[in-house]
């Protein structure tokens, strides 16, 4: 059948370029039938090399082939290995896309993380359970500053965590606040405790120097 769709030509023709289609011009208008049909080969093994996607496809040599007919209006006279059609192409819909069924609670940690807090459940040494419980909520506060560029509290950061594992994880509340348990990074000091340890590592240099000096007096 003819291809009626300009539109899927045009398409076709951003896929190939220009070239191609000057070059599937001239190939309509050889009259000797095998040379015709020789250059219609070479022709669509160029366009497999121009798009590489079309080797994802089942059936891609037909698929080529098939595009190389859209291109050339319908009017390719040759020796194919297959039955021409543009309707192939032209009737062809993109494959459906799966959306994901289970929305998580908290957008911002995403469905990864109940994966990881329902592993961590599953976990019965203590020293290992807390260890996860830690690491988990380093994780979920670096995915709530991200997602929300706010400071957030460890209290919250525990009590979205009770939340997810349905009680099942928690810590103690003041000890993960003052060991800082869930900051992923540690701070600099700054300001005079700077200028302190500066001050340090002047003296502690003035003493390594002092000391070199009385061995070589020696």
């Amino acid at each position: 059948m003819v291809a009626s769709s300009t539109f899927k030509q045009e398409l076709l023709l951003r896929e190939y370029g220009r070239n191609v289609q000057n070059i599937v011009q001239y190939i309509l208008t050889v009259e000797d039938r095998t040379k015709r049909t020789q250059l219609a080969q070479l022709l669509v093994n160029l366009m497999g090399r121009l798009n590489p996607n079309v080797k994802d496809i089942q059936d891609a040599q037909q698929t080529l082939w098939n595009h190389l007919y859209v291109m050339a209006d319908g009017q390719l006279d040759v020796d194919a290995p297959f039955t021409l059609s543009a309707m192939e192409y032209l009737n062809d819909k993109p494959q459906r896309v799966d959306y994901p069924k289970n929305t998580p609670k908290y957008m911002h940690y995403g469905s990864n993380l109940e994966s990881l807090i329902e592993k961590a459940t599953q976990i019965q040494d203590p020293v290992e359970k807390e260890a996860a419980i830690i690491s988990v909520g380093k994780l979920m506060k670096v995915l709530y500053r991200t997602y929300n560029k706010d400071s957030v509290s460890d209290m919250v950061i525990l009590e979205n965590m009770r939340d997810l594992s349905k009680g099942q994880l928690d810590l103690d509340t003041a000890l993960v606040e003052k060991g800082g348990l869930f900051d992923s990074t540690i701070k600099t000091p700054q300001g005079p405790s700077n200028s302190s340890s500066s001050n340090q590592k002047n003296k502690g240099g003035q003493q390594n120097k002092y000391q070199n000096n009385r061995h070589k007096n020696k």
